[in-house]
């Protein structure tokens, strides 16, 4: 059996406030509209996980709690502290081993440059043009969905080559 991996990158933050601590900043308006944005062509397109882990940011959970309520999703969601991480690919790929469960297709709800890392380094094959985009950037409540050719998530590593399925970005959809 395969195993599906979105990553959701948290959409775009408030920094009005340079006193606020950065786990605890919100989505500033733009965020506010991309997030539900997101989450409406997650259900036109059919991509309900069964399983999402997020960061405990503000932002992060915020973007997830928008595009949840905008895709109609019940999937249960467990806000993981180790998904609240910058560089590297490292404390993704342990999330996801430690809480993927028997999740078909888990969602991680985090933050760059850590999704774009793990995004890039587990997307080898899939549309050229798509690929290309995704390597370039990936910007704040973009979406990459990797088909993964594991049978569980504790195989999930950086040398996993999965198949890039979808790249979209909120600009795409304005």
């Amino acid at each position: 059996m395969n195993r599906r991996l979105m990553l959701l990158r948290h959409a775009k933050s408030d920094w009005s406030n340079p006193l606020l601590d950065d786990h605890d900043r919100p989505l500033a308006t733009r965020g506010l509209r991309d997030a539900p944005l997101m989450g409406r062509f997650m259900r036109r397109q059919k991509l309900a996980p069964d399983r999402v882990l997020c960061s405990t940011a503000t932002r992060a959970r915020q973007t997830w709690e928008l595009a949840a309520e905008a895709l109609g999703a019940e999937a249960p969601v467990e806000y993981v502290e180790m998904l609240y991480a910058f560089g590297g690919p490292q404390p993704l790929i342990g999330a996801a081993r430690r809480f993927g469960g028997d999740a078909a297709t888990l969602l991680l709800v985090g933050h760059n440059e850590a999704m774009h890392e793990l995004a890039a380094a587990l997307a080898r094959h899939g549309d050229a043009a798509a690929l290309k985009r995704l390597r370039k950037k990936f910007p704040t409540a973009a979406l990459a969905v990797i088909d993964l050719p594991i049978a569980n998530w504790e195989e999930l590593g950086t040398l996993t080559q999965g198949r890039l399925a979808l790249y979209v970005r909120p600009k795409d959809l304005r």
